[in-house]
């Protein structure tokens, strides 16, 4: 494999002239220019960009730690990021922690080690306020930009892409409380994980509104899953507890209840209207089609890759935080119960727009 050396002898000059030509960073004579080139094609060596890469502390390379690339949400997410980070010249290394704390803190180090220029954390329980923010210690003391995606750190000093999860579990349960349901169930996300709790308590909110409270036993956690989903679907049937509608955390959580709901000889949405969040695309391929609170995703990760770009260019500027709002996407799981409002459920179906403020 040739080197740097071979070029220079070949072409009858010093190594730091081959590198002023491959690099173009001084002005080289022509003629020399043109041996170097000749050489260097005659030899078929190729640079070591990776090495000068880390030489100049510039790898053009971003990490992407996810909870769970099986879900179809940041399976997404990855891939709109990817695509414009790849459009800004840069290529995205996807780590899927798995919900899982020890692989998480084990990746983070391995980003780090890669010298990343910058990491995109999404919905990472690394992340947390508190006693959760060690590992991060190690990102804030190598300095390396990072942006944090669908996870409120407060008045964390860190750069975030936030998505209204109250404001959508509060159209979700307008939209169900204005189709005449006042026996409903939730079935949550993770407890530690702030988009859950956003979402039930905007849910929450739309029910006190209507005068009605939600039983504690009318609430089961879930995992975001599938299985989760038909997990608490089958708990809540057991308790015994009475309801025709469902409120769940995420969509996957939703398809896993219906099926769960069906097997049990529960119809939807002749028995139990459902009403997910996220809007992936199982959603819509569903029978019956389930009507979801959609994420704007492809928002989300531009806006992400473009903030991490920003913070990378500029890094004593100001944190920025950008948060973007959700629309309720009515399909076929839902039904109106007699003594509806058509009037709230039109209100909850009307898009919103996104909204950029300082923290």
């Amino acid at each position: 494999m040739a080197t740097i050396r071979d070029v220079a002898e070949r072409a009858g000059v010093s190594i730091s002239t081959v590198s002023r030509v491959i690099t173009g960073s001084v002005p080289v004579d022509p003629t020399t220019a043109e041996r170097v080139h000749e050489a260097v094609a005659a030899l078929g060596y190729r640079p070591n960009l990776l090495a000068r890469s880390f030489r100049r502390r510039i790898t053009h390379t971003i990490g992407l730690l996810v909870p769970d690339n099986s879900n179809p949400f940041f399976a997404e997410a990855a891939r709109v990021i990817e695509d414009a980070g790849f459009a800004e010249g840069y290529s995205v290394i996807l780590c899927n922690s798995d919900l899982s704390e020890v692989k998480q803190a084990t990746y983070l180090d391995v980003l780090l080690a890669k010298r990343v220029d910058g990491l995109i954390l999404v919905s990472s329980g690394l992340i947390a306020v508190g006693d959760g923010l060690d590992p991060m210690r190690r990102v804030f003391d190598a300095g390396v930009p990072c942006v944090a995606v669908d996870r409120d750190l407060g008045e964390l000093t860190i750069d975030q892409v936030l998505v209204d999860n109250e404001q959508g579990g509060y159209l979700a349960g307008r939209y169900l409380m204005g189709l005449g349901h006042r026996r409903v169930a939730c079935i949550t996300g993770p407890s530690e994980l702030t988009p859950s709790a956003g979402r039930i308590a905007g849910f929450r909110r739309a029910m006190a509104e209507a005068g009605i409270t939600l039983a504690p036993d009318a609430t089961v956690p879930g995992n975001g899953r599938y299985d989760g989903g038909a997990a608490a679907a089958v708990e809540m049937l057991r308790r015994g507890v009475p309801f025709t509608a469902l409120f769940a955390f995420n969509d996957l959580t939703a398809i896993g209840a219906i099926g769960a709901l069906q097997r049990a000889g529960r119809r939807v949405p002749d028995d139990v209207s459902v009403v997910g969040f996220d809007d992936v695309p199982q959603a819509s391929a569903l029978f019956p089609a389930l009507t979801t609170v959609a994420q704007p995703i492809a928002e989300m990760g531009r806006a992400s890759v473009r903030l991490l770009l920003d913070r990378i260019a500029h890094r004593g500027a100001p944190c920025a935080r950008v948060t973007l709002t959700t629309t309720l996407v009515e399909r076929e799981s839902c039904r109106a119960l007699p003594h509806g409002d058509p009037e709230a459920v039109a209100s909850a179906v009307i898009p919103h727009r996104l909204t950029v403020r300082p923290p």
